[in-house]
């Protein structure tokens, strides 16, 4: 069974480190870039409120990450 997709063609740019970082999930999973890619996509918030929370547990998890590098720095 043919899957028909209404397909839009986008070109993004990554950084090597974020390039190399899906090459190796990639690896890892066994699935190709395009299927984490559409996943991740799917996952975004939808709602207002759902991308205030999700913009909160970012901010709050920037804010761990950067208080554990300057106490281990």
């Amino acid at each position: 069974m043919n899957k028909k997709w209404a397909v839009k063609r986008i070109t993004i740019n990554l950084a090597s480190t974020e390039s190399e970082k899906l090459e190796q999930y990639c690896a890892i999973t066994g699935r190709p870039a395009t299927d984490i890619i559409r996943e991740l996509i799917r996952s975004l918030p939808m709602s207002q409120a759902e991308v205030s929370q999700s913009s909160q547990v970012v901010f709050t998890k920037e804010v761990a990450h950067t208080q554990q590098s300057v106490s281990l720095g």
